[in-house]
């Protein structure tokens, strides 16, 4: 019996050590690579770029997209100007392009010839979108406000320039969508590459981060060249509301505790070129106008990390005025002023009515209000 004993005790040491040894081999291992991954992670200067402004062309063949059967191919040229401060992102790392990410550019038309009922009734809302992995395409020419798709396309090569931070995507060829093969009744049409296209464009920093060994150590977030005043560009397709300016600062209420009310007076400006619902409540048809605070601190001048340290619930918009603080205000029809902000035009609302409680709600109600409108505040 002492015998079973000791060699019981004598195989359950054995055992323990044998884990113990794997254990550490183990742990020294997964040591060395966290080591090595460290080593191996970049330090540097990590940017994300969106479109300043930009071109694109794209050489058409009619005769295969309007179905003619001919030897010949029929060339034509569109041109279209990109829209200013299009969410196009690329990556560039130490002044490498890594790459595009999801996004898209807005195409406004500049010479364009006449094109099939299906594309030309887009022509307007047209954008290049870079696709997510696993869509069967990088990029893709479609509607901008329905997503339709016309064309898929292949081929193309990236080439980033650091000195002028300009893209170029050449030799990108057009296929024709399932999408727009079935509205145009030629369903077998799908895949057929009916032209080439090519991108240029002027990219701008958003995001500026420093890596250490993969760490991010600073962040910098440029402002935006946004295109407001009396040399705006011409206005993007759609409607688009951006913030033009910020008009005063106000506290309304005492201190409860560690806690005080602020709220910002906001001009909204419709920098599209189409109408933007701005109907009162109880209608949602409206934009909403959500503030938050934030501030720099840390390090010797205040600037390494970027802290929020307040939220608002959302201002519900309502009776536009059609002023000019972002340019050219153009009230003409379709546009109805009033319930509608026209393109190019501002609408005012100081802190006080910004901040007046009884038209602000609780941000998690209002996803059926930003329906059908591009908000952006950046």
């Amino acid at each position: 019996m002492l015998k079973k004993i000791l060699v019981a005790l004598t195989l359950s040491l054995v055992v323990l050590l044998g884990n113990y040894a794997v254990q550490s081999a183990a742990g020294r291992s997964r040591s060395g690579e966290l080591n090595q991954k460290a080593a191996d992670a970049p330090t540097g200067t990590l940017q994300k770029m969106i479109v300043e402004n930009g071109s694109v062309t794209m050489d058409l063949d009619l005769n295969q997209l309007n179905g003619i059967n001919s030897a010949t191919q029929s060339l034509q040229q569109a041109h279209f100007a990109v829209g200013a401060n299009s969410f196009f992102p690329i990556l560039v790392f130490n002044d490498q392009l890594r790459g595009p990410v999801p996004g898209s550019m807005a195409l406004i038309p500049q010479n364009v010839p006449a094109l099939p009922a299906a594309l030309g009734a887009s022509l307007k809302q047209l954008a290049v979108e870079k696709l997510p992995s696993g869509q069967g395409a990088d990029l893709a020419v479609r509607d901008g406000n329905t997503g339709f798709t016309f064309f898929n396309i292949q081929g193309h090569q990236y080439d980033y320039n650091p000195a002028a931070q300009s893209l170029a995507i050449t030799n990108g060829k057009l296929l024709i969508s399932k999408e727009l093969a079935n509205a145009m009744g030629r369903p077998a049409d799908a895949g057929a590459i009916v032209g080439t296209i090519s991108i240029g464009a002027v990219m701008q920093p958003i995001q500026i981060d420093q890596l250490v060994k993969g760490e991010t150590k600073s962040m910098v977030m440029p402002p935006l060249q946004h295109g407001i005043g009396p040399k705006a560009p011409t206005l993007i397709p759609g409607p688009d509301v951006i913030v033009g300016d910020l008009e005063d600062v106000d506290q309304l209420d005492n201190a409860v505790g560690t806690q005080v009310g602020l709220a910002i007076g906001t001009d909204s400006c419709n920098n599209g070129d189409q109408p933007v619902d701005w109907f009162a409540l109880p209608q949602t048809d409206h934009p909403v106008v959500p503030q938050n605070l934030y501030r720099m601190s840390a390090g010797a001048t205040n600037d390494e990390r970027f802290e929020q340290i307040g939220q608002s619930w959302v201002k519900h918009t309502f009776l536009a005025l059609q002023d000019t603080v972002c340019g050219t205000c153009n009230q003409s029809p379709p546009c109805n002023p009033g319930p509608q902000l026209c393109p190019g035009c501002s609408d005012p609302y100081v802190s006080g009515l910004n901040g007046d409680q009884n038209q602000i709600t609780p941000m998690v109600n209002e996803g059926s209000t930003l329906k059908n409108q591009h908000i952006t505040f950046p």
